[in-house]
């Protein structure tokens, strides 16, 4: 019996994932776009008669006990930057992009940047890409993210101009060394209840440190947002990613900081990031 094509062999995966996946094709695509070791708009030109190779069925069966495909892979797009990911880091989502923009839009001639819970470092990275006179801090807690964070930089060359460093908004002083006050205070923290029941790709394989903060999904935004104001330039602004359903109680924890806010909404128009300053 010949082998099977990439084609056929990409037909069954999609069968086979779509019990575990919503996204079956486009994972096994992807899946086989890295077994071949070449680009998926690669693949679908050109590759789809050639043999399926010996290394697809094992990455197929990896998404079908629920590992992220990102994971598998060892990477994932964000802002049209290639980002290296692992187990160590949260998965840079599309959704997240919204605060990138709102970033760049709201100090587009911001020079001082700092990210607080960097993880693989999408968010000061794809700043920093576009604010060509900038420089940041990627701050994390984790070594493993640091260490993944510090990779990226090196690898889209914004090493010069991004400093990874060990901090914990939770401890005394923690900001003490990063050399403030900032323009830009960019921020995804944990903010999901310790009650709800994650997808198991989600539950499974991400970082739990940061993903959950809480039984209301609020502690870490009640620890950190009464420090913005102490961290802020005059005219700074800090972006703050939430939860869909933690805007009003996220803003108050704002106003009692002395802190104005305005909401910015993600693709599917759910409310996504705050955008905090000290002058109204």
């Amino acid at each position: 019996m010949p082998d099977r094509t990439v084609g056929e062999a990409i037909r069954a995966a999609a069968e086979h994932l779509s019990a575990t996946s919503d996204t079956a094709r486009l994972d096994a695509e992807v899946l086989m776009a890295h077994a071949l070791g070449c680009s998926r708009s690669s693949l679908l030109l050109s590759r789809m008669r050639d043999a399926a190779p010996d290394g697809f069925t094992p990455l197929v069966e990896r998404r079908a006990a629920h590992e992220p495909v990102a994971y598998i892979t060892g990477h994932q797009e964000f802002f049209g930057m290639p980002f290296a990911v692992g187990p160590d880091v949260l998965i840079p989502r599309g959704d997240s992009e919204v605060l990138v923009e709102a970033a760049l839009a709201a100090r587009p001639n911001a020079r001082t940047v700092l990210d607080c819970g960097t993880g693989s470092g999408a968010l000061l990275l794809a700043v920093l890409a576009n604010l060509p006179e900038a420089t940041g801090v990627g701050i994390d807690s984790s070594p493993g993210a640091l260490t993944v964070a510090a990779g990226n930089a090196e690898a889209l060359g914004l090493a010069n101009r991004a400093r990874m460093a060990a901090a914990d908004w939770h401890l005394p002083g923690w900001a003490e060394t990063l050399g403030g006050p900032f323009d830009l205070i960019l921020a995804n923290p944990p903010y999901v209840e310790t009650t709800l029941t994650l997808d198991r790709s989600v539950a499974g394989y991400e970082p739990a440190s940061a993903l959950y903060s809480g039984e209301l999904g609020l502690d870490d935004y009640r620890v950190l947002i009464p420090q913005l104001p102490d961290l802020l330039a005059p005219s700074g602004v800090a972006l703050v990613e939430i939860g869909h359903e933690q805007a009003e109680a996220v803003a108050a924890i704002g106003v009692k900081s002395g802190l104005c806010s305005r909401l910015h909404h993600d693709l599917g128009n759910r409310p996504r990031v705050l955008e905090f300053s000290t002058a109204a």
